[in-house]
This record gives structure tokens, C-alpha cells and sequence, in this order.
């Protein structure tokens, strides 16, 4: 019984030590994310081809992954265009991870279409299963946001045979 009092004090001396030093540290505290980012996955054929831009989560080898991303100013509620923006698509495939900058799709003719893009065709090596992805961007000021898809294996770009 002596033993395991001394073995619980020690213990709580230890810990006390432990959060001591913990309360001394300065916390590095991350900055919070200043932009809502939001999107989806579309298949990307191209103009005026049949089911261009059909919202989907399986591909198939060969197929045109589209990435379409909308992200705001959550103080300003403005939204982030191409002016000194910067979204990257980070794709984790094959064991390694594929960053796909994207571009703003708005134009002078459409100017409804006030979103960010990225096209990723799926490799003929692809192998089936999830490719986990998410979106990082980083506006003229220096603000950030990011997009990481509902944690649901349902909900996830998904190679299929």
C-alpha cells in the first residue's frame, strides 16, 4: 500500500510539473480563417456538351473532375475575384499530393459566374477508391479560408471502375 501511495503521489507531482511548464509556454495561436470557402465537385466536358457541369462525386478513368469554388469575405461580405486571390485544389492521389491552382470564372460577358475553378482528368493508372482533396485560399490582404468536403466516405471524390 506504501508503494502505490508513494507511485500516486509521484505521479501527481509529475503532472503538476507537466502543466506548469504548459501554462508557462506561450500558446501559438493560429490565426482564425478570415474567408468561407465553399464548393463542389462537377464533371467539366466542356460548353454545350450533355451533362457539362452535372454535380457528381464518381469518376470514372478518363473523366473530367471539376472543381468549382466560391469563397467571401466573412467581415466584408465580399466576394474573393481573381485580384490578387489564391485557391489551390490539393488532391492527395497515389501516395502523393497534387496541388491544381485554380482560376476565377467570372468574365465581363459573365459576370453571374463568380466562382473559382480547377479541372483534374483522372489518370488511366488511377486507382479505384477515395482521393481525398481540399481548398486553400489566400486573398490580397492576407486572409485565409480553406474547404475540406463533408467527413463522409459517401461524400468524397471517388474513382470507380
Amino acid at each position: 500500500m506504501t508503494i502505490f501511495a508513494v507511485a500516486v503521489v509521484a505521479a501527481i507531482a509529475a503532472g503538476s510539473e507537466v502543466r506548469s511548464a504548459a501554462a508557462q509556454a506561450p500558446a501559438a495561436k493560429a490565426a482564425p480563417e478570415r474567408l468561407v470557402v465553399y464548393g463542389d465537385l462537377s464533371v467539366f466536358y466542356g460548353p454545350n456538351k450533355p451533362n457539362n457541369c452535372t454535380l457528381k462525386s464518381r469518376y470514372t478513368r478518363g473523366e473530367p473532375v471539376g472543381f468549382r469554388i466560391f469563397a467571401v469575405d466573412r467581415q466584408t461580405g465580399q466576394r474573393i475575384d481573381r485580384e490578387g486571390a489564391n485557391l489551390v485544389v490539393h488532391l492527395q492521389f497515389a501516395g502523393t499530393t497534387k496541388d491544381i491552382p485554380m482560376r476565377y470564372r467570372g468574365t465581363a460577358q459573365q459576370p453571374n459566374l463568380d466562382f473559382w475553378v480547377a479541372k483534374w482528368i483522372v489518370p488511366d493508372d488511377a486507382p479505384v477508391g477515395i482521393v481525398r482533396y481540399t481548398v486553400t485560399v489566400t486573398d490580397k490582404n492576407g486572409s485565409t479560408g480553406s474547404f475540406k468536403p463533408f467527413d463522409n466516405d459517401q461524400s468524397q471524390l471517388t474513382i470507380v471502375e
